[in-house]
């Protein structure tokens, strides 16, 4: 799979761009993804509804999916707008020839206002196709024409539904609750593993055209990039939902609005890197690591050796647990190649620890309290979001690679602790330290401004720690000469 989930919309085009695969690029794109469309039905419409539909020559639907598929790896399908039975027969086989590795079917089958939108045959087309799809994602009328019953009046009631129509076809089922009364909407994955449930307040909003195309298309997405059914909720839902909130600003016609795509990118978009504007934020705390004891007489080479000897034994203990939060953030890594990246991080953490504990280390102290606290605020981070997890681990990239340059400087093969030096300003940590401050500010840019000042928080918090890291050793020698 692709570094950037490939999508294919297989929808109708919708020219005032609130639904059909205009929504579904928009979302696409709106979470990471490179979006193509192949054109199902050609409408005239805008805000206030249909006026007429044209459906394109079958053979011209055949030649757009295979002559995408036998030049492009598609990494995830979402099937849309499906006119009619025949149009239905080619999508399938065309699926069964390319077997895409992700097929989301939004069942498009019932009007907002209730009414029926296919003919009986091609319903009879789209519960077959089902089958063919990993997740379906219905609203509750819909998932009433999917089942052959009456439309649920009770989120119970469409719950047990969306169990039929799993048990049935095999598929993965998104049960959508906006149709649903009550001041909570509810939405639901309901698959072999059971129902998770995404809770969420409901909208009175009146920007809520081309909702079910955006969130099938967001869904296959995040699944194309890694996420599971239940993740990709637990994301899209409050993307979702914070989009038709902002809808009402973009003015566009005077019946159902759009939702917002991009609102990510209007206002609560940092206007400058995030990762530089943390860096300025803790100017004072990196001019007290430059000027604290330890560092300056690390660089003069008259820090004396037990303290420096000290200073690693910590630094063993933290760097153990350093690499577990290195590969909880592995594991929570949204592409293959920031997974490589804090993989590698963490397994040259453990060397890095194995390292000290040979050539200077003899024994495992206890943790010293400012050891115990960084690695607790570590510990705390590795259970928060992968943008607060990456947040926490930068500072121990960058202040070691900013202290290292400068240091190294000063090194020599004759200076008493040259192998620290070189190691710290070594190129390969400058440029694993570039990657983390890359993957940082792609992760702020994905994140709102909620996890946005979790992220700053977790950041200043690492670079405090780091601060009273480096004055431990010489202050640890004080409290002592104090007590003797």
């Amino acid at each position: 799979m692709s570094r950037i989930p490939r999508v294919l919309s297989i929808a109708g085009s919708d020219p005032s761009g609130g639904a059909g695969i205009q929504a579904d690029l928009k979302a696409i794109a709106a979470h990471g993804g490179f979006g193509m469309a192949v054109v199902t039905a050609l409408t005239a419409q805008s805000t206030r509804g249909v006026v007429d539909v044209h459906v394109p020559p079958l053979p011209f639907l055949d030649a757009q999916l295979r002559t995408l598929s036998d030049d492009v790896a598609i990494d995830a399908v979402k099937l849309g707008m499906l006119a009619s039975a025949p149009v239905v027969a080619v999508v399938e086989r065309w699926l069964a020839d390319v077997r895409p590795p992700l097929v989301v079917l939004d069942p498009v089958m019932v009007a907002t206002s209730g009414d029926r939108l296919l003919a009986s045959d091609a319903e009879d087309a789209i519960r077959r196709l089902c089958t063919a799809a990993d997740l379906v994602t219905p609203n509750v009328p819909e998932l009433a024409v999917l089942v052959g019953e009456p439309v649920a009046a009770t989120w119970d009631a469409a719950l047990a539904q969306a169990r039929t129509l799993h048990q049935r076809t095999g598929a993965a089922v998104l049960l959508k609750g906006g149709h649903l009364d009550g001041a909570t909407c509810l939405d639901a994955i309901v698959d072999a593993d059971g129902v998770h449930v995404v809770a969420g307040s409901r909208l009175a909003a009146t920007s809520t055209h081309g909702t079910g195309c955006t969130l099938s298309s967001t869904m296959a997405t995040l699944a194309a990039g890694g996420a599971t059914w239940r993740a990709a909720l637990d994301v899209a839902k409050p993307w979702l939902a914070a989009a038709i909130a902002a809808g009402e600003s973009l003015d566009v016609g005077a019946g159902a609005g759009p939702v917002d795509h991009l609102h990510a990118l209007r206002g609560a978009m940092p206007t400058t890197s995030w990762a530089s504007d943390a860096w300025a934020r803790t100017a004072g705390v990196r001019a007290d690591v430059d000027a604290c004891a330890f560092v300056r007489s690390l660089g003069d080479g008259s820090l004396e050796p037990e303290r420096f000897r000290w200073y690693l034994a910590q630094d063993a203990i933290y760097l153990g647990e350093y690499a577990r939060v290195l590969a909880r953030a592995s594991a929570l890594a949204p592409t293959g190649d920031e997974q490589a990246f804090w993989a590698r991080s963490a397994a040259s953490a453990i060397e890095e620890e194995a390292s000290l504990h040979r050539s200077h280390v003899t024994e495992v102290p206890d943790r010293a309290p400012d050891t115990r606290a960084y690695v607790d605020h570590l510990q705390a981070a590795a259970h928060g979001a992968y943008a607060e997890v990456v947040a926490a681990v930068l500072p121990c990239f960058w202040l070691y690679a900013d202290v290292g340059a400068r240091l190294a400087a000063l090194d020599d093969a004759a200076h008493p602790f040259h192998d620290w030096l070189v190691a710290y300003g070594d190129a390969g940590f400058a440029e694993a330290t570039r990657q983390a401050i890359a993957i940082a500010d792609a992760a702020a840019c994905a994140a709102g401004p909620t996890l946005r000042g979790r992220m700053d928080a977790a950041f200043d918090r690492s670079m405090a720690l780091e601060l009273a890291f480096f004055e431990a050793p010489v202050r640890v020698r004080l409290e002592a000469a104090m007590l003797g």
